[in-house]
């Protein structure tokens, strides 16, 4: 029927979102950040009935992370290719500052991969101890260091092929030396960047890489190494993963993760409000 308002599936009217998006998101932003729940009707009034961002929300995303973090850059410290690769393997599962406490001792005595392949495997566990999972990391720290001087006369490799080609070295890794060390056009989808580019709307998926599947269809290709940094940033200081800090995220408006409806309980009834 003309003129008939058509529903989507969490059965919102179209409407009201698109007509009043200036008065709809700062009241629904209140209630969310005070912990109220909306009555049916209120999230029906509220909702932009929108799952993935458009192009051009896409966009206005993207400039808006850059305006936020315009000098976002690595925190891991590292003074070589080499050296980021072992921090990066190590960061996994921990903190960049933890790293950066234990690899200022380690890189000092170890710099290289042939003074690294001079450890044992206990001894290097020793160092690096207190980043977690110790004994993998040590594997697979003295693994791609023997392979770097067996395969490619001591230096590190400069292609994503190749960075893979390493023992303990995956497409995370890889991305982030490739980028960060080589000037590579790359991005690395680790947590944070899982995190908020599906809640955003930027990427979504259900693994790391359909999720950098849709940020390279969804971030200029000269941008995709500096929207890593972004995304990390914003994921540390508000996109926090228990508990984001929505209400006062400049991001809001455009995104997935406010706009949803709220989840209906198992067990829980209907109102009929």
């Amino acid at each position: 029927m003309r003129g008939e308002r058509t529903k989507d599936r969490a059965g919102c009217g179209k409407r009201a979102g698109k007509l009043f998006p200036d008065v709809c998101f700062p009241l629904f932003l209140r209630f969310f950040a005070a912990g109220k729940k909306l009555s049916l009707a209120s999230r029906r009034f509220l909702c932009y009935n929108k799952t993935t961002m458009r192009p051009h929300d896409k966009k206005a995303a993207l400039a808006e992370l850059e305006r936020l973090y315009p000098d976002a850059r690595p925190a891991l410290h590292y003074g070589s290719a080499y050296e980021l690769l072992v921090a990066v393997i190590l960061s996994a599962q921990c903190t960049d500052e933890r790293v950066n406490k234990v690899t200022e001792k380690l890189f000092e005595e170890h710099p290289n991969p042939a003074a690294m392949c001079r450890l044992s495997q206990e001894e290097l566990e020793g160092y690096i101890f207190s980043c977690g999972l110790y004994k993998m990391k040590a594997a697979h720290i003295l693994s791609a260091s023997r392979d770097i001087l067996e395969r490619f006369d001591g230096e590190v490799p400069g292609t994503v092929e190749e960075l893979m080609s390493l023992a303990g070295v995956g497409k995370k890794t890889a991305n982030v030396v490739y980028s960060v060390a080589f000037g590579g056009d790359a991005i690395a989808v680790g947590t944070h960047v899982f995190r908020v580019s599906n809640r955003l709307g930027l990427a979504k998926g259900d693994t790391p890489a359909e999720v950098e599947a849709g940020l390279h269809r969804a971030v200029p290709k000269k941008d995709w190494s500096r929207a890593h940094h972004w995304l990390i940033y914003h994921g540390r200081r508000v996109c926090h993963s228990q508990k984001p800090d929505c209400a006062n995220c400049t991001l809001a408006v455009r995104c997935d993760f406010v706009q949803r409806p709220p989840k209906k309980k198992k067990g829980a009834t209907a109102r009929t409000d």
